[in-house]
């Protein structure tokens, strides 16, 4: 009985649409010609004409060149332009999605989940025309789409090719519908310069299968009505190629069928068994692959998935799209770096080009201020430098800059790690252990990483090597011999010049650390913090205030009862009024020669100084290492001629905590109780109401 549901065949589900697109270059320079992408020494990916022609990815270039000699090398050591065309084109796909359930793999494909869009079009086909039949793009217009042929498949065809018009609403069908929805989105892709392939079945892994049989540009459909078309179309491939197989799964199951020792080069992409040859060997269930499989830290569960996978069952959806990647990660490796110098030289340039990379993936352009806005902010306790109102649009101890002003972050990373591996030179002896495992250390991210955008990205990645990589490198990565050695910052700025001495490990360049052998830098930010609204001010806000209010006059307006007369005479769009500014004044017992001061008007105006501003010549950080806070630091004026606020102020320029009542609150003249400063024109229309 064991044995019996062991050998059980997983249930596949029918359900789903799923489509799988593989993007390429389309360069008609180099499309018949064998193109390979090389960082460093290590060919990352080749064209399928290189492919043709012996070449593989991840080896090395001497030996590509000598297998195809008139290869064509691009430099593939800076991936952002591939990462912006990747953005580029997955937003496009996703904007045709419904359910948004659009998840991208790599650089160069995508999977999205068209189910509803195929269901919903199912049901629109007139059976009694599918020669002029219409597939809608939307649920709420009905003209926006593309017409298309339903009486048979577009592009290719695998699996049971005897059925080439489905009939009915049924598996086929939908699979037709969803190959001209796939043809539509990869003429859409083409027009951007690009060509793909594409694959068409029910879940994720067959649908990458079956989009490998006509690459680089056409689509296949894969046919498959029963578990038998499954199998059938399964058993042909080498294990290796199985999406969610790895090496080491592939090896060992590979020498349990042929009876051999398993092969010790655990990174090889040869295999010469078939899926076919696993499922159907004496013995092969879910206990025994569990048991070849088991070790430490192996994942729960895998013996069934590996034997779902064999079956061609893949149940895992396609994940919702994400504007916020979960982490960033920049990595380089090298030969043995023994000299603090080299480490402090590629750990700074590794930094930088992490940097970059947040700022593309993070960084997005704020939304223009609305052109008719008129809001006027009620006066504060510091008057503004100039006649103008102080608009909440700009916050004063934000720099002001345009790049800075116009920019801000989508999301913030909590955590900054750095991971780091010795250098192992390569061998051929198979009895030589390779240690591949990584050191990890961690650390909060340092706020002046948001605050510092304005600027140059290598001043930003300096003062965080000296102030926290390095320190992380030294706890990992002591001197020789030694604990952790004592580090020296000089006075630059971001660390540009610092003197970063390890007295008893080595130090800068001064020879005392040839110890040290660093094979691999990685620096990583991860546990992102998604600001509100879907983006947050550069200070790290959750959200831009100022935006909300500049709208709330407009949201509510069609919401707000009138007085007689009173909402024509807001024909600026529903501004607070002068009067109604010197009416909240006289609330809050100003007399009128400091309510103009407050407003800038009178002879006595003060310079508004702020925390982080950018023109502290002592600070040209602008930052505090503290989160800073929308609090103001005034220095203030003899006590003889500071004027009478209403409030006290510490010595370090921030309201004490008993002084916040009355800086932030009014009283109300009608029903004697203190109201917040920002709700006093609500609560005004609320006693107009009553």
């Amino acid at each position: 009985m064991e044995f019996a549901l062991a050998k059980k065949v997983p249930l596949r589900r029918d359900d789903r649409v799923i489509l799988h697109f593989c993007v390429e270059n389309r360069q008609p320079s180099l499309r018949t010609q064998p193109l390979g992408i090389k960082q460093k020494s290590i060919l990352a990916t080749c064209n399928y004409v290189a492919r043709r022609r012996g070449v593989k990815k991840l080896m090395l270039i001497t030996q590509a060149k000598k297998i195809c000699p008139d290869l064509v090398l691009a430099d593939g050591e800076d991936l952002s332009p591939f990462r912006d065309v990747s953005k580029r084109l997955y937003s496009l796909l996703r904007g045709y999605s419904w359910s948004g359930k659009v998840e991208r793999l790599g650089l160069d494909e995508v999977f999205l989940d068209v189910t509803d869009m195929v269901a919903y079009n199912v049901e629109l086909l007139n059976t009694n025309d599918l020669e002029r039949s219409f597939f809608c793009l939307s649920r709420s217009d009905p003209e926006v789409g593309f017409a298309y042929d339903a009486r048979g498949f577009a592009g290719y065809i695998c699996g049971n090719e005897t059925v080439k018009t489905p009939e009915g609403n049924g598996l086929g069908m939908r699979l037709l519908v969803a190959s001209h929805l796939a043809q539509y989105l990869r003429l859409k892709i083409e027009d951007e310069g690009y060509t793909t392939a594409c694959g068409i079945s029910t879940n994720k892994l067959l649908a990458k299968l079956v989009g490998d049989k006509n690459k680089p540009q056409n689509q296949t459909t894969l046919l498959a009505l029963t578990q038998q078309d499954v199998l059938s179309f399964m058993d042909t491939h080498p294990l290796r190629k199985v999406p969610g197989i790895g090496s080491r799964t592939t090896r060992v199951l590979e020498a349990f069928v042929l009876n051999k020792p398993p092969d010790p080069d655990a990174h090889t992409m040869e295999c010469s068994t078939t899926v076919g040859e696993v499922r159907v060997h004496q013995g092969m269930s879910i206990p025994t692959i569990a048991r070849l499989l088991a070790g430490p830290g192996t994942e729960k569960g895998l013996g069934a998935k590996v034997w779902s996978l064999l079956h061609g069952v893949d149940d895992t959806p396609v994940k919702a799209g994400r504007d916020i990647p979960t982490q960033i990660s920049i990595e380089d490796t090298y030969r043995g770096l023994t000299q603090m110098e080299q480490i402090h030289r590629e750990l700074l340039a590794v930094t930088t080009s992490l940097l970059k990379r947040m700022h593309i993936d993070l960084l997005e352009e704020s939304p223009p201020a609305p052109a008719s806005s008129s809001y006027t902010v009620l006066p504060t306790t510091t008057p503004p430098t100039s006649s103008h109102p102080l608009s909440l649009a700009t916050p004063p101890h934000i720099n002001t800059h345009a790049t800075q002003e116009s920019r801000r972050w989508l999301a913030r990373p909590k955590t900054i790690r750095l991971s780091t591996r010795p250098y192992q030179p390569f061998t051929e002896d198979p009895t030589a252990i390779q240690q591949w495992a990584r050191t990890s250390r961690s650390a909060p991210l340092p706020s002046f990483i948001f605050t510092a955008t304005h600027l140059p990205l290598e001043d930003v990645a300096a003062r965080l090597v000296s102030e926290t990589l390095l320190p992380l490198f030294y706890k990992m990565c002591p001197g020789p011999g030694q604990g952790k050695p004592p580090l020296q910052v000089g006075s630059g700025i971001g660390g540009r010049d610092a003197d970063m001495t390890a007295e008893r490990g080595g130090g800068v360049g001064d020879g005392g650390g040839a110890g040290w052998n660093v094979g691999l830098l990685n620096v990583c930010v991860t546990n992102m913090l998604v600001s509100g609204n879907g983006g947050g001010g550069l200070d790290g806000g959750t959200g831009d205030i100022g935006a909300m209010f500049r709208r709330q006059e407009g949201v509510l307006r069609e919401f707000t009862a009138y007085a007689d007369g009173q909402d024509e005479d807001r024909g600026d769009g529903g501004g607070v009024h002068a009067d109604e500014v010197r009416r909240i004044g006289d609330v809050g017992g100003r007399e009128e020669g400091e309510e103009a001061k407050a407003t800038g008007e009178g002879d006595g105006e003060r310079t508004h100084q702020t925390r982080g501003h950018d023109n502290n010549a002592d600070n040209p950080w602008g930052i505090e290492d503290d989160d800073d806070v929308w609090a103001t630091v005034d220095d203030p004026p003899n006590d003889d001629e500071q004027p009478d606020r209403g409030f006290e102020e510490d010595d370090d320029g921030l309201e004490s905590l008993d002084q916040d009542k009355d800086q932030d609150t009014v009283l109300c003249p009608l029903c004697d109780r203190l109201i917040p400063r920002f709700a006093v024109l609500a609560h005004e229309r609320f006693h107009n109401l009553a």
